[in-house]
């Protein structure tokens, strides 16, 4: 399987292709970027650690690299200006990415290929390359809220002196203000997490609190998230390698799942070698339900603005 990553060279796709190269699964890593002598950079510096970690073909390049690649990941994007607004730098990304779909359009893709949005507003960029992409709707998904529930995952371990790996909680909706912490799934090895000692519901608003902040906390600390996002990206990749139907909060368009439709955003999906084999409507508490859904209709305000000024086609 080959994967190129589109922004190849810059923080969030080196650090993809970095845990993609440590989890040895695909076979090839390519790195896409406008910057040509950092995607080159990074390929190499990737390739130096090759003999420690797995037989993968590792290069990089530009958009030649489209028409054989089974999964192409999109990381591309633009940060805020000082004192822009949030719908401007929306604008400008979208711009962007609209000029990135036409390149792939250009050089052509696999029909069978996966396109793998990475760049924010994720789910509103979901819903373009899924309406603009002459690809299946199942063949084009987003991260979604699978950065945000590792994030949650983490930060509930860290408070409560668990073992990350057997908190099991999730995320849905927006990746954005909109999300939507599930509680009434969460669970620590099957056992429920509100039965534990010193569990309480402030401790809960507090964690979903700075989860939501999660990256604006880094990008103060350091610059930008890097090394999660590329383990989330690395999840949702080797999941389609694999095709181990693994249920991962990711971003795709809905058509009816919890009544939410034409929007694209992050419900528990089976994923797997066609990208989204699935989605589950599970039982949550009501006002999950409600917050998931008033999390469609934000997300619609967003598009229904985005596609006022770009067109649907």
């Amino acid at each position: 399987m080959k994967v190129s990553i589109i922004g190849g060279g810059g923080l969030v796709g080196s650090c993809a292709a970095f845990a993609l190269q440590c989890s040895g699964i695909v076979r090839e890593i390519a790195l896409l970027d406008v910057n040509a002598d950092l995607a080159g950079g990074q390929a190499l510096d990737l390739l130096h650690g090759s003999p420690s970690t797995a037989d993968q073909i590792i290069s990089s390049g530009s958009y030649e690299h489209i028409p054989d690649s089974d999964i192409i990941c999109i990381t591309a994007g633009l940060r805020r200006k000082p004192d822009e607004s949030r719908l401007d730098l929306i604008n400008r990304n979208v711009d962007l990415f609209l000029t990135i779909l036409d390149s792939i359009k250009k050089v052509g893709y696999k029909k069978d290929a996966t396109v793998f949005v990475v760049s924010n507003p994720v789910d509103i960029l979901t819903y373009l390359a899924s309406t603009r992409l002459d690809l299946p709707t199942n063949r084009v998904i987003g991260l979604g809220t699978q950065l945000d529930t590792i994030r949650f995952r983490a930060l509930i371990a860290e408070a409560c002196k668990l073992p990350p790996t057997q908190v099991k909680a999730l995320i849905l909706g927006e990746h954005g203000d909109s999300m939507v912490p599930i509680w009434s799934s969460a669970s620590v090895n099957g056992l429920p997490l509100e039965k534990f000692p010193g569990w309480n519901p402030n401790t809960a608003n507090e964690l979903f609190t700075r989860t939501k902040g999660s990256g604006a906390e880094v990008i103060k600390k350091k610059g930008g998230a890097g090394f999660a996002v590329g383990i989330a990206i690395r999840d949702v990749i080797d999941a389609i390698a694999l095709d181990s139907h693994q249920i991962l909060p990711i971003s795709s368009i809905q058509n009816g799942c919890y009544d939410i439709r034409d929007v694209a955003l992050s419900v528990p999906t089976v994923v797997g070698k066609n990208g989204v084999e699935s989605t589950y409507q599970l039982d949550l508490w009501p006002k999950e339900i409600q917050a998931l859904r008033r999390s469609g209709t934000v997300l619609r305000e967003t598009l229904t603005t985005v596609l006022n000024r770009v067109g649907r086609s």
